[in-house]
C-alpha cells in the first residue's frame, strides 16, 4: 500500500496550518489591543526579543524603559511592576507568535524547495507570501512606533494597515491551501447551484467584508466603540449630529469617532445582508449561520461597552466569516473552470 502524500496535499496541509496560526495571532492581537498592552515593549528586537526578561534585574530594566514612554508618563504613572508584567506578556506573546509563524512558514518552505516537494507552479507564490509575512513584522513595529513619540496611542491608520495585511495573508493561505487540495482530489467540493452571477456576487461580498473589517480597525484604534453603546440608534437618533464637525467634511469618515462607528455598524449590516443572500444562493448553511453569529457578536460588543472577551470573539468571528466566504468562492471558482 502506497502512503506517499502528493506535493499538492503536503503543501496544502502546511498552508492551512499556517492559516490557523495567523487566525490565532489575530485573536491574540485583538486581545493585546483591547487590554491596551501594545505599547508595553518600547523597542524592536526581532531575534533577542524572543525571550521575556529573566530575573529581577532584567524586569527592572525593561520596566525602566517603559517608564520613559508617553503611555507610562501620561496614562499609567505609578503602575506597579506586576501590572506592567500583565500587559508586557500580551504584547510579548503576540510578537512571539509572529516569530513562530515566520519559522513555521520559512523552514518547511526551505525543506520543500531543497527536496523538490513544492507544488507545481507555486514556488514564487510561496516566496511572495514569505515576503508579505516579513513585511507584516515591519508594519507591526511601524504601528507600535506611532504610539511611542508623543501621543500614547497607535495611529488607527497604521493599526488598520497591520490588521489588513494579516487578513490578506490569512485569505491567501486559505485560498492556496483549498486550491491545492482540490487539485489533488483530497477535497471534493459539492456542486455549485446553477445560478447566474454567483462569482461577482461572492466577490462583492468579500470586498464589502474587507472594507467593514478596515473600519472595524478604525473603530478599535480610535476607541470609537466606547461611545453610543446602543443599537440600532446612536444617541436616540439614526445618525447623530456629532458626525460632521471636522473640516474638511470627508475627514469625518476616517477620524470622527461617531462617523467611524456609524460607518462600521452599517457597513457590517449591509455586508451581512448581501452575504446572507449569497449563502442562500450557494446553499451554504454554515456561512449563513456564521453571519448571524458575527452580527450578534458585534451588537453585543457595542452594548457591553467593548467587553474584552466578546470584542476579541468579534474579531475571531470576522475571520471565521471570511474563511467560510473564501471556501464558497473557491467552490465557485472550481465550477467556473469546468
Amino acid at each position: 500500500m502506497n502512503y506517499k502524500i502528493s506535493n499538492d496535499r503536503l503543501c496544502a496541509y502546511w498552508l492551512l496550518s499556517c492559516a490557523v496560526l495567523v487566525f490565532l495571532m489575530a485573536l491574540v492581537g485583538a486581545a493585546t489591543r483591547l487590554t491596551e498592552s501594545g505599547l508595553s515593549i518600547v523597542d524592536w528586537k526581532p531575534v533577542t526579543g524572543a525571550l521575556p526578561p529573566i530575573g529581577t534585574d532584567a524586569w527592572d530594566a525593561e520596566f525602566a524603559k517603559y517608564q520613559t514612554s508617553p503611555e507610562y508618563i501620561k496614562k499609567n504613572a505609578g503602575m506597579s511592576i506586576d501590572d506592567f508584567k500583565s500587559i508586557f506578556y500580551w504584547e510579548w506573546a503576540h510578537r512571539l507568535l509572529g516569530r513562530l509563524i515566520g519559522i513555521f512558514f520559512a523552514v518547511p518552505l526551505l525543506f520543500f524547495w531543497v527536496t523538490n516537494r513544492v507544488a507545481d507552479g507555486y514556488k514564487y507564490k510561496f516566496l511572495g507570501v514569505l515576503v508579505l509575512g516579513g513585511l507584516q513584522g515591519v508594519v507591526g513595529w511601524w504601528m507600535v512606533a506611532s504610539g511611542l513619540i508623543d501621543n500614547p496611542a497607535v495611529s488607527h491608520y497604521r493599526l488598520a494597515t497591520h490588521l489588513g495585511l494579516a487578513v490578506l495573508l490569512y485569505a491567501i493561505l486559505l485560498w492556496m491551501g483549498l486550491t491545492l487540495l482540490r487539485r489533488d482530489g483530497a477535497l471534493v467540493m459539492e456542486a455549485v447551484p446553477a445560478k447566474n452571477y454567483l462569482r461577482p456576487h461572492g466577490w462583492v461580498c468579500l470586498g464589502l467584508l474587507a472594507i467593514a473589517m478596515i473600519w472595524g480597525a478604525f473603530t478599535a484604534g480610535l476607541d470609537a466603540g466606547l461611545i453610543y453603546n446602543e443599537f440600532p440608534l446612536m444617541g436616540g437618533k439614526f445618525m447623530p449630529g456629532e458626525m460632521w464637525f471636522l473640516e474638511p467634511a470627508w475627514i469625518n469618515l476616517f477620524e470622527n469617532h461617531a462617523s467611524v462607528q456609524f460607518l462600521h455598524r452599517w457597513l457590517a449590516i449591509s455586508t451581512a445582508a448581501l452575504t446572507l443572500w449569497f449563502a442562500w444562493r450557494m446553499q451554504a448553511g454554515a456561512l449563513a449561520a456564521m453571519v448571524f453569529v458575527q452580527v450578534g457578536l458585534g451588537i453585543t460588543t457595542l452594548l457591553s461597552g467593548v467587553f474584552v472577551p466578546v470584542a476579541a470573539l468579534h474579531q475571531a468571528g470576522a475571520l471565521a466569516t471570511l474563511g467560510l466566504l473564501i471556501y464558497q468562492l473557491n467552490r465557485v471558482s472550481l465550477a467556473a473552470q469546468r
